[in-house]
């Protein structure tokens, strides 16, 4: 036998020690998420805004610093978009761990604050549960906020009693605990699928 031989021979074993070794190790770490939403890390940026919420306070995003929070834009007078993506979103809270449930939040943000001042919202996010909170602002405040997560809202004409729709993403924003941009949801998603996100954010190590 010569050399080469041997050589070739003895490393044999223990090459294929060294690759059963990768495979079991692995199998035993987890893998990557399979986000159900879009994931967005480090295309948006952290959460952040000042506007005031539904009991008159001014607001930011240290008030719920530490839960994962959801951000959506909408108006109370939406005739279909804004109620079925929260009771959506309420649905979705329900598929999550009750014990988890609380370190949930929904930030519904009118952009509409002619007509949705804080007892206005108050009552709106009332129907849907504990976990969603309303909060609007100047219309200057709403345009940067809407800006800084690349979206946009417009406002119809008023009829002759001065009604008005107001146009507006349907876009959902998820941030986990430490205020980063991690998802947009979109309303194809089903409840089961955005709790099975939410909760992939709930337990990440903090």
């Amino acid at each position: 036998m010569t050399p080469s031989h041997r050589t070739a021979r003895s490393f044999l074993p223990r090459g294929l020690l060294s690759l059963a070794l990768m495979l079991v190790l692995s199998g035993c770490s987890p893998g990557p998420v399979e986000w159900n939403g879009k994931d967005i890390s480090e295309l948006m940026p952290e959460l952040a805004y000042q506007l005031v919420d539904e009991q008159g306070n001014p607001a930011t995003a240290e008030d719920y610093a530490g839960q994962v929070r959801l951000l959506f834009f909408g108006f109370t007078h939406c005739p279909d978009i804004c109620p079925a993506t929260l009771a959506h979103l309420r649905n979705a809270l329900r598929e999550i761990p009750e014990q988890q449930r609380d370190d949930v939040t929904v930030l519904f943000v009118s952009v509409d604050p002619k007509r949705d001042d804080p007892e206005v919202l108050a009552e709106y996010t009332e129907y849907f549960g504990p976990n969603f909170v309303g909060m609007t602002g100047t219309e200057p405040e709403l345009r940067k906020l809407s800006q800084r997560y690349r979206t946009t809202f417009g406002y119809g004409e008023p009829d002759a009693e001065g009604h008005y729709d107001v146009s507006h993403s349907s876009a959902i924003y998820a941030f986990d605990r430490e205020g980063n941009a991690r998802l947009l949801l979109r309303s194809e998603l089903t409840p089961e699928q955005i709790a099975e996100d939410l909760t992939h954010l709930l337990n990440e190590d903090r």
